[in-house]
C-alpha cells in the first residue's frame, strides 16, 4: 500500500481537519477489509495445523505411559510459549533463502505468524480433544460433538491474535490501520480509523461468538435429552 495509498487520506485530513466519508469509503475501508481477510487466512492456517497436531497429542495423552509422558511435557512447553517469542524465533532462525531439494522453503510473513500461533492452537485442541475422545469412546457421540464449538471458538481467538503480524510487516487489518493513522496529522482522524477497526473486528468476532454459544446450547440440549432418554426405563 505504502505512501501512495495513504496520500489521499493525508491530503483530506490536512485540508479539512477531519477525514471525509468519501475518502474513508474509497481509500481506507477497501484496504482495511482486505487486511482483515489476511487475519482470517492466518487463523485458518494456524487452526488447520493445530487441529492435526492437537488431535495427535490428545490421542497420545490417552495412550500408554511411554507415549503419554512426552505428550504432556510437549503440551506444557506449547502452553507456555509466548506467540511473540515464537514468531521472532521463526523469523530469525529460518534463512530467508532457505532451499530444500531446490525449492525455496522459507516461510512468508503470513506463514510465520500462522506457525507462531500453532503452539497455542494445538495445545487448546489437545486439551479439549481429550474430553471429546473420552466421550466418543464411552459411546456419547453427541457429547463428543461439543468439541466443535470449542474449535470454532479457538478460530476467532486466533483471528484476534493474528494482529501480532503487524510487528513484522504482515499486511493485516491492524497494520493497515497503523499505516494510515501514522500519516494523519490530527488525533481525531486517528481515532476515526481506530474506531472503524474496532467496529469491524468487533462485529465479526461478536457475531462469531454468538453463533458459537447458540451451537453449544443446541448440542448441550441434545446431549441432555439423549442422557435422559437412556436413563428412562423401557417398557
Amino acid at each position: 500500500m505504502g505512501l501512495r495509498a495513504a496520500a489521499p487520506l493525508a491530503r483530506a485530513a490536512a485540508g479539512g481537519g477531519m477525514i471525509q466519508l468519501e475518502t474513508i469509503m474509497d481509500e481506507f475501508l477497501p484496504r482495511f477489509l482486505s487486511g482483515m481477510t489476511v487475519n482470517f487466512e492466518i487463523a485458518a492456517i494456524a487452526l488447520a495445523v493445530g487441529l492435526g497436531l492437537g488431535l495427535l497429542l490428545a490421542l497420545a495423552r490417552l495412550g500408554p505411559g511411554a507415549v503419554r509422558a512426552p505428550a504432556i511435557l510437549l503440551l506444557g512447553v506449547m502452553r507456555a510459549a509466548p506467540t511473540f517469542v515464537v514468531m521472532f524465533f521463526l523469523l530469525n532462525a529460518i534463512p530467508r533463502e532457505a532451499v530444500l531439494f531446490g525449492v525455496n522453503v522459507s516461510p512468508s510473513g503470513v506463514m510465520t505468524v500462522a506457525l507462531s500461533l500453532v503452539p497455542y492452537s494445538a495445545a487448546y485442541i489437545a486439551d479439549n480433544g481429550v474430553e471429546a475422545l473420552r466421550r466418543f469412546r464411552a459411546g456419547s457421540r453427541l457429547g463428543a460433538l461439543l468439541f466443535l464449538p470449542n474449535v470454532t471458538r479457538v478460530f476467532f481467538v486466533l483471528v484476534m491474535s493474528s494482529s501480532t503480524g503487524a510487528a513484522i510487516g504482515v499486511h493485516e487489518g491492524i497494520a493497515v490501520i497503523l499505516q494510515f493513522a501514522d500519516r494523519m496529522p490530527h488525533l481525531g482522524d486517528k481515532l476515526v480509523l481506530f474506531g472503524i477497526g474496532v467496529l469491524c473486528f468487533g462485529a465479526v468476532l461478536q457475531g462469531g461468538f454468538a453463533l458459537i454459544n447458540l451451537l453449544h446450547r443446541h448440542l448441550g440440549r441434545r446431549v441432555a435429552a439423549g442422557l435422559a432418554a437412556a436413563q428412562t426405563p423401557k417398557g
